[in-house]
């Protein structure tokens, strides 16, 4: 999954990216509101985690903006500010969560999760396509009844696959969700990391449609 963290308390923002990127997330992270606002707009992210005081355009019109625009993403606001009524507020203007600093990263990152979860119709921790299980929220994924052991990085591109079973999933859709907007490296990366979850699941699990991308393939 792909997020854009908008803060300007630099240390902050950056050791949110360090801890987030280790859970497998891509991670992009800008300092200004405007910035926030445009990259939000221009980019496909997952969720937002917001700060509602940043320069140039704060968090609550940031947010307004982009429901304005018919964008849906989950924002999960952070704020120096306590009360409910600046709770009210961030709320009111289309954010899903918010959280007061200081606050516990181990906290954060459950609601980030919780938010994730609730995107789309029946949305579930657990992914399952035949006999492949990936629970989302644990990061452990098991093919019948062993678990298979992936990096933070495999488990996300098997995630891009398993949200999506029976379709064709793009390179570039896999390069926007697992690596972050800084990334300009071989867009062939992504075949490394494929070819790597092939040697760790069954033969035939994942599918190569040429000139189209991948797919998780139906059990024969």
């Amino acid at each position: 999954m792909r997020l854009l963290i908008v803060e300007d308390e630099k240390r902050l923002a950056l050791s949110l990216a360090k801890g987030l990127t280790a859970e497998g997330y891509a991670v992009d992270v800008v300092h200004d509101g405007r910035e926030g606002l445009h990259r939000a707009t221009e980019g496909t992210y997952d969720l937002l985690i917001l700060d509602i005081m940043l320069p140039g355009l704060n968090g609550y019109r940031v947010c307004a903006a982009l429901r304005a625009a018919g964008d849906d993403t989950p924002i999960l606001m952070l704020t120096a500010k306590d009360g409910e009524y600046d709770e009210a507020e961030g709320l009111d203007t289309g954010a899903d969560d918010y959280l007061t600093k200081p606050f516990s990263y181990v906290v954060l990152l459950a609601r980030l999760k919780a938010l994730l979860r609730r995107r789309g119709p029946g949305a579930s921790p657990v992914l399952v396509h035949g006999d492949l299980r990936l629970d989302t929220a644990a990061r452990r994924v098991h093919l019948a009844d062993a678990e298979v052991t992936l990096t933070a990085k495999e488990f996300a591109v098997l995630e891009q696959l398993a949200t999506r079973p029976g379709e064709v999933v793009s390179k570039a859709r896999i390069l926007e969700h697992v690596w972050d907007f800084a990334y300009d490296g071989d867009p062939n990366i992504v075949e490394v990391y494929i070819s790597a979850l092939r040697r760790k699941l069954r033969p035939g699990v994942i599918g190569t449609v040429r000139g189209a991308g991948y797919r998780l393939e139906a059990e024969r």
